[in-house]
């Protein structure tokens, strides 16, 4: 054995250098398994390029009626809702592709906190959307003239919130998840949808019905593509109400107890074993 390798042995379990090893190995994994698998590596380019496409052409056929400004603010709903969608999405997915896998007893048996999984998930993740969003970054400006970069210093908060709520939304997913088994997993796909008609997209939150309004303010989303709309009238950041999607983005902080707590007091109702009978009910 290798000096190396006898340095990795000695790790203590509990060390920073040791919680690297674990998460690294987590998003070395993932990484295997992207590179074997073609159609895993098409899906990161189809949709979200098919989605640009439509968008960018209604917006384009929009401005020939001299519809103001409907490039621009079509084509930056769409680049920032790709953001908030993958980041939840990515990680939400990884984890059901461990269920559908049978290896969701391997990686909880395995010496792997729940952190340090899901830290390693989101890295990965996040690696995928980088590549992602880069490529429907450069179709929008080959195809129609808009560079992401023309948001400005505001770009850098709008993605840091929406991926903060992303990730958010995917914990939630994998918590429901474990709590209510397979039959739950359709959230993976419905979690950002559901919040989307209050993320005022590609509308200004003054158009819902007050009831909707109310519910808006509650999402963080929803002030970034305001802001995001202000930025592309010429105005200035909103900084106040990008501050207030902050607050209810580190309010959420909470959230990622559900998984932990789920598996360590055996509620995980996809870690049953086949055949195993379920604990009665207590009264």
């Amino acid at each position: 054995m290798s000096a190396a390798e006898l340095s990795a042995v000695r790790l203590p379990p509990a060390s920073a250098a040791a919680r690297r090893r674990r998460v690294l190995a987590v998003v070395l994994r993932d990484f295997y398994v992207l590179r074997r698998s073609v159609p895993r590596m098409l899906e990161i380019v189809y949709w979200p390029t098919v989605e640009l496409l439509i968008w960018g052409y209604l917006s384009v056929f929009l401005q020939a009626r001299r519809v103001p400004a409907v490039v621009a603010v079509l084509l930056g709903g769409v680049l920032l809702w790709q953001v908030l969608f993958r980041s939840q999405s990515e990680v939400s997915m990884a984890f059901l592709e461990d269920i559908w896998s049978r290896n969701l007893l391997n990686v909880f048996v395995a010496p792997l906190t729940a952190a340090e999984y899901l830290t390693g998930v989101v890295a990965f993740g996040a690696l995928k959307l980088i590549v992602n969003v880069a490529l429907m970054a450069a179709v929008a400006l080959v195809l129609y003239g808009f560079g992401l970069f023309s948001l400005g210093p505001g770009l850098v908060p709008f993605m840091a919130l929406l991926l903060l709520m992303g990730w958010a939304l995917a914990i939630v997913t994998i918590g429901v998840i474990l709590r209510f088994g397979q039959s739950a997993e359709v959230i993976a796909w419905a979690m950002a949808f559901a919040f989307q008609p209050f993320a005022a997209v590609f509308y200004p939150v003054s158009v819902l019905p007050a009831a909707m309004q109310w519910i808006a303010k509650l999402v963080p989303a929803s002030y970034v593509f305001e802001g995001m709309r202000a930025v592309l009238a010429g105005r200035a950041l909103p900084w106040r109400t990008l501050g207030a999607a902050a607050v209810l983005d580190l309010l959420r902080r909470t959230v990622p107890r559900a998984p932990r707590c789920s598996v360590r007091h055996g509620r995980s109702a996809t870690a049953r074993r086949p055949g195993r009978p379920r604990p009665p009910a207590r009264r």
